[in-house]
């Protein structure tokens, strides 16, 4: 009977809230130009009693997207689309429970909720776009990192790159001076975002069975 409360405390529900930047590789712009909002549930797990190992799982909303604001010497276009994905996140961390650093590794599967919307500018004269059919794949499965740190009790600060292993679209053609090539495109996204945990006990896993045994 007195290991039921114990096992209970290793499973710990959260949210997050935040943003995200993001960027298209294949498009022949660069930078992390786009902005969107993440928000999302998810469920912690704890693989251990002393709370170093642990994975979690998620269900979020992420708006990812292609922008580039000014034309440069490669590039003479402008784009601004939006996509919206839920993402379904498992991630493997180890946890420092003194320092309160939490290092995590695992995929991402996302799910394309909304075809682009935006506007897509371009001189004919330099460069073009195929802009007939702006259509993304459905599925994206992408490789993730992150870090989280403790900030106060049960919020944390957390940062996640993830960066697709499959193209989200593909083919896509381009022209210039004659010249007309296809790329496939892959969506690369970092995001920056709170997260409360309920439930949460803040003291290392050590000192909890010590107390627990002056009890």
């Amino acid at each position: 009977m007195a290991t039921l409360p114990m096992q209970a405390q290793r499973i710990r529900a959260f949210l997050s809230a935040g943003a995200a930047t993001s960027q298209v590789e294949g498009d022949e712009l660069k930078g992390f130009d786009h902005w969107g909002l993440h928000g999302g549930v998810g469920a912690w797990i704890g693989l251990d009693e002393r709370d170093r190992w642990a994975f979690s799982v998620e269900a979020d909303y992420s708006c990812r997207g292609i922008s580039s604001s000014h034309y440069t010497s490669q590039s003479f276009y402008n784009i601004n689309m939006d996509l919206h994905y839920v993402d379904i996140p498992v991630t493997f961390f180890f946890h420092d429970p003194y320092g309160g650093l939490r290092l995590g590794a695992g995929l991402v599967y996302s799910r394309l909720v909304s075809q682009p919307n935006g506007y897509v500018e371009f001189l004919p004269k330099y460069f073009v776009p195929d802009t007939s059919d702006m259509k993304f794949l459905k599925n994206d499965l992408a490789a993730a990192l992150e870090a989280r740190i403790d900030v106060w009790k049960g919020l944390q600060l957390g940062v996640r790159y993830q960066h697709s292993l499959i193209p989200v679209k593909k083919d896509w053609h381009f022209w210039m001076e004659g010249n007309e090539w296809a790329n496939n495109c892959f969506n690369s996204s970092l995001t920056v975002r709170l997260t409360w945990m309920f439930g949460y006990d803040d003291r290392p896993s050590s000192h909890r069975r010590f107390k627990s045994r002056r009890r």
